[in-house]
């Protein structure tokens, strides 16, 4: 799998799926996740009622991830994850590590090839750039697709496996810890 960083705006990235740093109601909020709303389109809020009405009444846990169509937005599809507030005591790397891996494997199930990710709780979540940069980079490198049929994980770019994730980060300051934990 390759992986890159660039600095952008993750509304603008053609890619089969970008995630988004959601909150757990999926309804819309701020930074990533008011763009990714705004961007998209009245359809992806009610795409997140729906599955907040069927599939996640109480919302979307901490460190999972699920997906909706792109509506409007160059990517087929928006994974969506809940990153840990730091200021709400949400202090586990395991939780931000779950992010990045959950989303993965949303993204292989849904056969996406490239997937473009923000640096998932480093805004208002409180947590430093270069613990982010340092998890997310780590639980992409370690991650391995998950099978069906409970046979070994094929890290030989199997049908379906996501071939290039890219940290689509907003500051420049998040960029050079992205790229320092990818140098590491």
């Amino acid at each position: 799998m390759r992986i890159t960083t660039e600095l952008g705006d993750i509304t603008q990235v053609e890619a089969d799926a970008i995630v988004n740093a959601a909150n757990s109601s999926l309804l819309g909020g701020g930074g990533v996740d008011g763009a990714i709303h705004a961007a998209a389109g009245p359809g992806l809020l009610e795409a997140c009622q729906e599955l907040r009405r069927t599939r996640l009444p109480g919302g979307l846990p901490v460190g999972d991830a699920v997906a909706t169509p792109g509506f409007a937005l160059p990517a087929r599809w928006v994974i969506h994850t809940v990153g840990p507030n730091r200021h709400a005591g949400q202090t586990d790397p395991a939780l931000l590590g779950s992010c990045f891996a959950r989303s993965l494997d949303v993204a292989a199930g849904l056969g996406a090839r490239s997937v473009a990710f923000p640096a998932v709780s480093a805004g208002v979540y409180g947590w430093e750039p270069q613990d982010v940069a340092t998890i997310a980079v780590e639980s992409v490198r370690g991650w391995a697709p998950p099978r069906s049929d409970g046979a070994p994980a094929d890290l030989d770019g199997a049908p379906g496996d996501v071939e290039h994730v890219r940290f689509v980060l907003f500051s420049a300051r998040l960029l050079e810890a992205f790229d320092a934990a990818l140098a590491s």
